[in-house]
């Protein structure tokens, strides 16, 4: 079979399970298989593959099938222009969250500290942390988060890419590191209670709900973020998070209550109010 044949019955096969945007999944399986940049494949489609690579693609292509995320069956994704490891210990880093990061670049950009500190909240898999600390080696990060599985994610990810993360498993801000801390940035669980299980499966099914779930109306740890964080915020200090689909006012009056000043909400890329930023 050549490698255009078996793109092409490997989307029907993934188009007829649900699988969004089937023939590019399968493009990315072939290409992770045969270990090529995935144009490649466009200058070889009449290469015949061998029984041992249509076995490791055909297994691949079953667990996308079942609506396993292509991110956690090559074990790897982008995140601001870096790689990281990912696997279902930990959220997948959505596009959304570069905005975060990118804002994050901004404060820290015109920083006149010539050594900021900066605290991600709810880490994951680091990939906020360490597209900070990548692009800003001067600046000290610190993360936390609650589950022991993620830091160990997290801390590869942060050898992979060769950058300077101090990591904390727990959920009190207290245990970030030196502080205060000119940042605070945080993706946390945003997603209803009752609405987990409306998501596609391949986020209700995969991915940690731990990571997911935040509480009742969605917003249960930005009530923590908002009541907690201030005792670690430097004078001058901003904090920047990210909102679900519909939360922006209802965060929002969150934060007020706690004795923030929201300056802004940010849409994302659909126009979804996504980012929150405020300052004491």
């Amino acid at each position: 079979m050549t490698v255009l044949e078996l793109i092409r019955r490997s989307s029907e096969y993934l188009e007829k399970r649900g699988v969004e945007s089937p023939r590019l999944q399968i493009e990315l399986l072939l290409a992770h298989v045969l270990k090529l940049p995935r144009l490649k494949l466009y200058l070889d489609f009449e290469r015949g593959l061998s029984e041992q690579e249509l076995d490791a693609v055909r297994t691949l292509v079953k667990r996308r099938a079942a609506r396993e995320p292509l991110q956690y069956i090559t074990g790897a994704t982008c995140f601001c222009g870096i790689e990281l490891e990912v696997g279902p210990a930990v959220l997948i880093p959505r596009p959304e969250t570069e905005l975060l990061v990118e804002q994050a670049w901004n404060f820290l950009g015109r920083s006149g500290n010539p050594a900021p500190r900066m605290l991600d909240f709810g880490t994951g898999s680091g990939c906020i942390a360490i597209a900070v600390a990548a692009k800003f080696p001067r600046v000290y990060v610190a993360a936390i988060d609650i589950s022991k599985s993620a830091l160990a994610v997290a801390r590869a990810n942060a050898q992979r890419n060769k950058t300077q993360v101090e990591f904390h498993c727990g959920r009190d801000f207290a245990a970030g590191g030196q502080q205060p801390f000119d940042l605070i940035v945080s993706n946390p669980p945003y997603i209803p209670s009752n609405e987990v299980s409306s998501l596609q499966p391949e986020v209700r099914d995969h991915e940690p709900r731990v990571a997911l779930d935040g509480g009742a109306d969605g917003l249960e740890l930005h009530r923590l973020i908002a009541r907690a964080s201030p005792s670690c915020l430097a004078d001058g200090g901003k904090l920047m998070v990210e909102l679900g689909y519909g939360q922006a006012q209802a965060a929002g009056e969150v934060y007020v209550k706690e004795g923030w000043c929201v300056e802004s909400v940010l849409p994302d890329y659909s126009g979804c109010a996504r980012i929150l930023i405020a300052h004491r």
